[in-house]
């Protein structure tokens, strides 16, 4: 069974940055995309970022210019770099990747936390 394994996420002052990484425990055929996905408390699961495998990304307009997603197509694994983080990042970040044969995995969720 393939996981995807999340690292990076803490504790960050406003201003501050944070690096997600995310790898899966094994290689996943015909991925579609790769993304991250977030949820505060009291909140609906929102899409952060996606990269696709033609490496066309998109983002949530809240994120945009300030993270930025990245993939390594041979490991299979997808970067977001967060910068100049503010208190309503604050939220469990799950990675995603998806199939071209319609199955889709997620990540356990990895807490990043905006405060001073």
């Amino acid at each position: 069974q393939v996981q995807l394994v999340e690292s990076g996420g803490g504790l960050v002052q406003p201003g501050g940055s944070l690096r997600l990484s995310c790898t899966p425990t094994r290689s996943i055929f015909s991925i579609n995309a790769m993304g991250w996905y977030r949820q505060a408390p009291g909140k609906e699961r929102e899409l952060v970022a996606t990269i696709a495998s033609g490496g066309s990304t998109n983002y949530a307009d809240s994120v945009k210019g300030r993270f930025t997603i990245t993939r390594d197509n041979a490991k299979n694994t997808v970067i977001l770099q967060m910068n100049s983080l503010k208190p309503e990042d604050t939220a469990v970040y799950y990675c995603n990747v998806r199939t071209s044969y319609s199955i889709s995995f997620w990540g356990p969720g990895t807490q990043v936390t905006v405060s001073s």
